[in-house]
């Protein structure tokens, strides 16, 4: 069923590839590197189409209803750079070569062993000949591990040191998705991978899982005034639903609505605020300065210096 999206995935990758990267690469005499960029290339469009998307869908939303005026530019452009370097350059690579190399070496060492890790569709094979079913429950279960990784993100101390660079933001807009430190967003790609290979999600059914976690979360951090009605606030993540977890009273331990995708998550293990009236100030008060207003480099530095001091105090 999903063939034909592949193939068109495959096509323009390949005529993107063949018609200048490959040149560029055999130009430098780097040809040695090919399959490995070729790889990677597919991580650079997806994060093109993401973009894309995710602007086309949040940019009108938030010209017509906006929570709060723009005071801040400058925080935005930040928050523009974190997006274009997640997206389109940095963690692709960072995450290619970790995943990448941690699959061979698994793969390598399951293959000597002869064990074949069990997937959802080898537990339930008649999930084979029901894709669209397969792709729910490969949504939920991911959405669930979503869920537990980013209360252990404020649950834990080290942890928020580093999550704390995403809440200092006070001028949130749909380009604050991306906005996180990076090995925070290492940790986090590491663990929706891993879930993903656990799991067994097929490589296309795998990137449209991203594409719709991409626009579900920068669509829940626009500056938009926006809920989904007292049924609709219980199925999806809206803007009002997270702006409520990003407000100044629900920062570090303190957090509230948690949920990625689905609030279920937060219903069931009683974190859910469902006061479809509130669109609080955002932000932490308890973060320097300069994770605030500071640029990327030096929201960097200090997301790793209080990441140190944590360890420490543990």
């Amino acid at each position: 069923m999903f063939d034909w999206l592949m193939n068109l995935w495959v096509d323009a990758s390949g005529t993107l590839y063949e018609g200048a990267v490959q040149p560029a690469l055999y130009e430098a005499g780097l040809m040695e590197w090919a399959d490995r960029v070729q790889e990677w290339l597919d991580f650079a469009l997806l994060g093109v189409v993401q973009v894309a998307l995710v602007y086309a869908v949040c940019r009108p939303l938030e010209a017509l209803r906006p929570v709060e005026p723009v005071t801040d530019h400058g925080a935005i452009r930040t928050d523009v750079l974190y997006t274009l370097l997640a997206r389109l350059g940095l963690l692709p690579l960072i995450a290619f070569v970790l995943l990448s190399s941690a699959e061979r070496a698994m793969n390598g060492w399951l293959a000597d062993t002869g064990f074949v890790p069990p997937t959802l569709e080898t537990v339930f094979p008649a999930l084979r000949d029901a894709p669209l079913l397969a792709l729910a429950l490969y949504v939920v279960i991911l959405d669930f591990g979503e869920y537990w990784r980013h209360r252990f993100q404020h649950m834990f101390g080290w942890w928020y040191a580093l999550h704390s660079v995403h809440h200092a933001q006070r001028q949130m807009t749909f380009w604050t998705d991306d906005r996180n430190h990076l090995l925070d967003d290492a940790i986090a790609a590491l663990w929706f991978g891993a879930l993903a290979l656990l799991i067994g999600v097929p490589p296309v059914q795998f990137v449209l899982i991203v594409m719709l976690r991409q626009l579900a979360e920068s669509l829940s951090h626009a500056n938009v005034r926006l809920d989904y009605g007292r049924v609709g606030e219980r199925l999806v993540v809206s803007p009002r639903f997270h702006r409520i977890h990003h407000g100044e009273l629900s920062a570090g331990e303190h957090g509230r609505n948690y949920a990625v995708l689905l609030p279920v998550w937060d219903w069931i293990f009683h974190t859910a605020d469902f006061d479809r009236r509130s669109y609080p100030r955002t932000g932490d008060p308890t973060a320097p300065e300069s994770l605030a207003t500071g640029g990327w480099l030096r929201q960097q530095v200090v997301g790793l210096q209080q990441f140190g001091r944590a360890l420490r105090r543990r």
